[in-house]
């Protein structure tokens, strides 16, 4: 039986001195992006479009219009600001900078809370990074920044028959260091931007470009709390190349990235609102 007072599992309830927290999360953040020149959208809940941002359809919540045309719950909002802008706001605006601050949602019962950026037309990933920071600076709230490219991992799968993408998203750290490759294991062990020179001046060619780009995003950056994770790969449907997450205790408090839609390359992250309120309200 299920009480009057329950919660579905995963959904969110704030009230009270956590609702304050995180009514200040959304303001911080909005009064310095609006200082930085975004505006903001707000999305429409219903999306038939969200296949195209989700590596896991089975994540979607799934539902039909009176039409019966299928549509879903807006598990992602990435792919839809950018589609609404540029399809349908196009004409209307020049803008390119944008945020929103706005739920997703996946099955079965999973809602998250969100502050979002993106910067359409620009590919310097440290543009919005440093944002970031200036808003967890704000915050008083102090995570690692973690630096990667998702490029190293699918390069790696290439020259390598033994490896497999499913190596990098599990760390299947003895088996990248059992092939006994002097760079592979340097590049296993990276970790800091002191190191990198080291291991670019033995790694192949098309490793030694994309380290190139992990090495200026980090002189670019604002945020000394930073760390390099060259062979950290997620499945992300639109993050080609460089990205980033910034984490306490294993928590991820923002995640983002440089990625293209259609011929338009663009970067952007999202802070992830529950967590930080978890964190200002212990």
């Amino acid at each position: 039986m299920i009480l009057e007072h329950e919660i579905p599992s995963g959904s969110k309830l704030y009230f009270g001195a956590s609702a304050k927290v995180k009514r200040h999360i959304e303001n911080v953040a909005s009064e310095i992006l609006d200082a930085h020149g975004y505006e903001e959208i707000v999305t429409p809940v219903f999306s038939y479009h969200q296949h195209l941002s989700i590596a896991d359809e089975r994540e979607l919540i799934r539902i039909n219009d009176a039409k019966n045309n299928p549509l879903s719950l807006r598990a992602d909002s990435t792919i839809d600001v950018v589609r609404i802008i540029e399809k349908r706001l196009g004409k209307n605006t020049d803008q390119k900078k944008w945020f929103y601050i706005q739920p997703v949602f996946t099955y079965p019962t999973v809602e998250q809370y969100q502050v979002g950026v993106e910067f359409m037309g620009e590919s310097k990933l440290s543009s919005v990074a440093n944002l970031s920071n200036e808003i967890f600076t704000k915050l008083e709230v102090t995570p690692l920044m973690q630096i990667s490219n998702i490029k190293i991992p699918e390069i790696l799968v290439e020259m390598f028959d033994e490896l497999s993408i499913d190596d990098f998203r599990h760390i299947n750290i003895d088996k990248f260091i059992n092939l006994k490759v002097e760079w592979l294991t340097k590049l296993v062990y990276l970790q800091y931007i002191e190191q990198i020179d080291e291991v670019m001046a033995v790694a192949p060619q098309e490793i030694v470009a994309e380290l190139e780009k992990m090495k200026d995003l980090c002189s670019e950056m604002e945020c000394t709390n930073t760390v390099l994770a060259p062979l950290y790969y997620t499945k992300m449907l639109y993050y080609d190349e460089l990205f980033f997450r910034c984490i306490i205790d294993n928590e991820v408090f923002a995640r983002g990235g440089r990625y293209k839609n259609n011929n338009l390359t663009s970067v952007g992250f999202a802070i992830y609102t529950d967590v930080i309120c978890e964190q200002l309200t212990k």
